[in-house]
């Protein structure tokens, strides 16, 4: 007798592979593979961006902190939604007409070396390199929640389960690319919402109500080990603003900004915020519920520090029929995919522009640079699967550290580069320098300030104050005030 999860999870992969053969056909040339040929409506951008964004954490990572932890965790959420939302307010808009107006731009090393003015090649070099570094373990922490995934579900050992979980990744964002990548976000954004609103609500209703659930995490706050001193009442000054510092990093998110490169309008992008806000505060508020309700739900049974992340994964198992479970699993796979599936182009877009048509084939055909780009996802995937090879890891912590890389190494200088037209491509650089060294460096110390706190600091500082003693010419400015009289009157 065939087993629902199996039937669900092979559903859910021949649909997505499907939708990358048919974005194969709609790829004619490496504008289309990277970008989709700007050509992405507002709901598609919305719920791409989100998908894109939320990766297997909201899942897997962000609730399994909380179930930890307490309620203190969910200042990450609100740091999240707030730092989303001036992202979508001053950033999209202001950079989709910046990058088309500086050479049609179709990666973001791509726009900083046009945006610049840069007289060598080095910024490209520099931010590509941060791309590839920190993508890299990026796309490991989303092959590490897959395979933690098909562990539970199948019962293989962790490498086997490992290559399940990224193979029919890394198979349709090779076939289709961009659009293929965009168009399953939407079905997975649409599969995430639905698993983060049901399954806290089943939670509560199988405990039987307020009152029942109010015992139950009493009893569990009573009898567990865990230390839930600050489950309801909050966490030092510090904690709270490293968790909501978190927010910061949606400035410096290639693959974020990359939605918004791929508008097909700066109007679409107004209607695209209203829809992405609201999926992402449902999807923050259903993933905190998770971790939460399940402090209750295991209140004689606690799971385990190490299976913490797990904790989406036992409630859909315990609480629904396996053909519904089945449904919301995938979600997880939704979740890591999607994530996966852009930052695997993005990489892929930074070794193709800006290293092999840069350097080595600036007069590529357009038919080369697209089979280089899909090579370049094997070559990146193969990279992360390497790294992801550790079963101990976790999610959260790979990925606080790849997003506070961008954060602090891309954001301060995206800001500046749209809102002023002094910034120089030395500044630029050295900025750039600066933040992901810091990130570095802060690792190795002591201190419970997240990192992306000083690295951004720093990034803005030097970019800004270098750009004060050296600014850029005045023909890159005169190009920074063309683009701001685009966007003021549209």
């Amino acid at each position: 007798m065939f087993n629902p999860l199996y039937i669900t999870f092979a559903v859910y992969i021949i649909l997505v592979l499907g939708i990358g053969f048919i974005a194969y056909f709609s790829t004619r040339n490496f504008d289309d593979y990277i970008l989709g040929g700007r050509s992405l409506g507002s709901f598609v951008t919305a719920m791409s961006a989100g998908a894109s964004d939320m990766s297997g954490w909201l899942l897997m990572g962000l609730p399994g902190a909380i179930y930890l932890s307490g309620l203190n965790e969910s200042w990450i959420a609100i740091g999240l939604l707030v730092g989303a939302y001036f992202n979508w307010r001053l950033v999209s808009g202001r950079l989709r007409i910046h990058t088309e107006l500086n050479h049609n731009a179709l990666t973001l090393p791509e726009y900083f070396y046009q945006r610049f003015g840069a007289r060598t090649p080095m910024i490209k070099v520099v931010s590509a390199l941060v791309i590839l570094v920190f993508f890299t373990l990026y796309c490991a922490s989303g092959i590490i929640a897959g395979a933690k995934l098909f562990q539970l579900l199948f019962d293989v050992s962790y490498t086997q389960a490992m290559w399940l979980g990224a193979g029919a990744t890394i198979i349709y964002t090779f076939i289709g690319g961009f659009l293929a990548v965009s168009w399953t976000d939407t079905v997975q954004a649409t599969l995430m919402l639905f698993a983060l609103i049901l399954t806290p609500i089943m939670v509560y209703l199988s405990l039987g109500g307020a009152d029942q659930f109010q015992s139950a995490m009493e009893h569990a706050i009573s009898v567990t080990t865990k230390d839930y001193s600050s489950l309801l009442a909050g966490t030092s000054f510090i904690g709270i603003i490293s968790a909501a510092a978190w927010g910061l990093g949606y400035f410096g998110q290639p693959h974020i900004l990359a939605r918004f490169m791929a508008a097909e309008s700066k109007k679409s992008l107004v209607s695209a915020r209203r829809i992405g806000m609201t999926w992402m505060f449902l999807c923050l508020g259903g993933a905190v519920a998770v971790g939460y309700f399940g402090i209750a739900y295991y209140y004689d049974k606690p799971v385990s520090s190490a299976d913490a992340e797990k904790i989406f994964m036992y409630l859909a198992r315990d609480l629904f029929n396996p053909w519904i479970a089945g449904v919301l699993l995938s979600a997880i796979l939704a979740a890591v995919m999607s994530t996966l599936s852009c930052q695997l182009l993005v990489s892929s877009s930074a070794i193709t522009e800006d290293f092999y048509k840069g350097f080595l084939r600036p007069k590529a055909s357009q038919k080369e640079l697209v089979w280089i780009g899909r090579a370049m996802v094997l070559a990146v995937a193969a990279i992360a699967i390497y790294i992801a090879r550790d079963e101990n890891s976790s999610v959260l912590k790979v990925v606080s550290y790849a997003w506070a890389g961008f954060g602090a190494a891309f954001g301060p200088v995206v800001i500046l580069s749209v809102f002023s037209k002094r910034i120089s491509s030395v500044a630029a650089v050295a900025g750039m320098i600066v933040g992901s060294l810091v990130v570095v460096g802060w690792k190795y110390i002591d201190s419970p300030i997240y990192e992306i706190i000083p690295g951004f600091i720093a990034c803005w500082i030097v970019t800004y104050v270098l750009s004060l003693e050296s600014p850029a010419s005045k023909e890159v400015q005169e190009k920074f005030e063309q683009a701001d009289n685009i966007y003021r009157s549209e």
